[in-house]
């Protein structure tokens, strides 16, 4: 009784995230929420931060790394336009979130992250879910996996200061890349495009959060 009072509590918190915060902004693909809907977050955070796994902010789960707030998490796959056929790009999945739900809405995921403990914490928790659509690999953020690419959709979990243009170049034609832009204290989401040998962007909304570690800023850097 216990284990199952649980599970309809962890459901009905999943089901307030998305009635309140995820619905009232502008997120209207039902693809996106039913995927939020589906993966609980709990299991991908730190035991003693369990109780806040649904609030509007960050979740930081070690070394310096988050899980995205869920309502801009939730704007970035809707401007990413998924389909059950694309190939993804997943970088710096951390424990497994993101991947575990970019894995129900697409045909295959490469998740890439730089920490090990995490990127095992991360292959660990897709085999408890049984997700075999999607894998992780232990590499440079900033790198990207041209060896696996081109990509139909790259998502960045986290802000970037600057990102470098062997990212836009692992994209297919008519490839999405979605990330929010940092700079001088506030941030924008943007979703980039490819088109043949040219790769355009437009930004979406503003949104802040975490950066991603090997995206800082070089000296005298603007995007």
């Amino acid at each position: 009784m216990e284990r199952e009072q649980i599970m309809i509590d962890t459901d009905s918190r999943r089901v307030s995230m998305v009635n309140g915060q995820i619905l009232p902004n502008k997120v209207t693909d039902e693809r996106v929420t039913d995927a939020l809907l589906a993966v609980a977050r709990e299991p991908f955070v730190p035991k003693n931060l369990r109780g806040v796994a649904y609030v509007d902010e960050d979740i930081p789960v070690g070394d310096g790394r988050y899980l995205l707030e869920p309502m801009i998490f939730a704007r970035l796959l809707q401007e990413a336009a998924l389909s059950d056929q694309d190939v993804v790009l997943d970088i710096g999945c951390a424990t497994g979130y993101s991947t575990a739900v970019l894995a129900r809405l697409a045909g295959s995921v490469v998740a890439l992250e730089s920490d090990p403990a995490l990127a095992d914490k991360a292959n660990e928790m897709l085999n408890q879910l049984d997700v075999d659509n999607a894998g992780v690999v232990t590499g440079v953020l900033a790198d990207g996996l041209p060896d696996q690419g081109p990509y139909d959709v790259i998502f960045m979990n986290g802000a970037v200061e600057r990102l470098p243009d062997g990212l836009k170049q692992q994209l297919a034609d008519d490839g999405r890349l979605v990330v929010v832009r940092q700079a001088d204290g506030t941030g924008q989401a943007w979703v980039y495009r490819r088109h043949g040998d040219v790769v355009d962007g437009r930004p979406c909304f503003d949104a802040h959060v975490k950066l991603l570690p090997g995206f800082e800023a070089e000296p005298g850097f603007t995007f």
